[in-house]
């Protein structure tokens, strides 16, 4: 991928826009919701590193809390998952020198995804007790079903990377 910094912010503001668009259109059944935000801030931090991955997940996702909810106290927790998940595909994407395995691509983003549901799963915790709406049944009865949603979007999303990765590399 081209080194030049204009071209990262370009790429990083594209994907961070793509994160915002596909947050806002997401299936939301209220106790889960079924979104493919992550997988931008996947490509980018595979692509271009933890810092872009970062960067990404934390600017797309302000974004979308912005356009769909407003400013809140907790809009930075809420930003906080998918910052952690684009922070751990980058370093493994850099550790690997970018050159990732087929197998390691879907058992870092099934680790990402597990890691953006548990920590989501904190953040609504802390939301509803902040703003006075905490349900445990809800909260933890949902984890389960949220797990579900996870595993399948990690392994998806591992499986179909490698081939994307491949495609935007040949762009330049």
């Amino acid at each position: 991928m081209k080194n030049n910094k204009t071209f990262k912010l370009v790429i990083d503001a594209m994907l961070a826009a793509m994160v915002a668009v596909l947050g806002y259109i997401s299936i939301d059944a209220t106790v889960f919701k079924i979104t493919f935000e992550s997988l931008p801030i996947f490509i980018g931090a595979f692509l271009l590193g933890p810092v872009d991955g970062m960067l990404i997940g934390g600017v797309g996702t302000l974004i979308y809390q912005l356009l769909r909810y407003g400013f809140a106290y907790t809009t930075v927790l809420w930003m906080l998952p998918y910052i952690v998940a684009g922070l751990l595909c980058g370093l493994v994407a850099k550790s690997d020198k970018f050159n990732t395995s087929k197998i390691k691509f879907i058992v870092v983003t099934l680790c990402a995804e597990l890691l953006i549901s548990v920590l989501n799963t904190g953040v609504i915790f802390l939301d509803s007790k902040i703003n006075h709406y905490y349900y445990a049944g809800i909260i933890l009865g949902s984890l389960a079903l949220r797990i579900v949603v996870a595993v399948a979007k990690g392994i998806v999303f591992g499986a179909i990377l490698p081939y994307l990765l491949s495609a935007i590399k040949k762009i330049k």
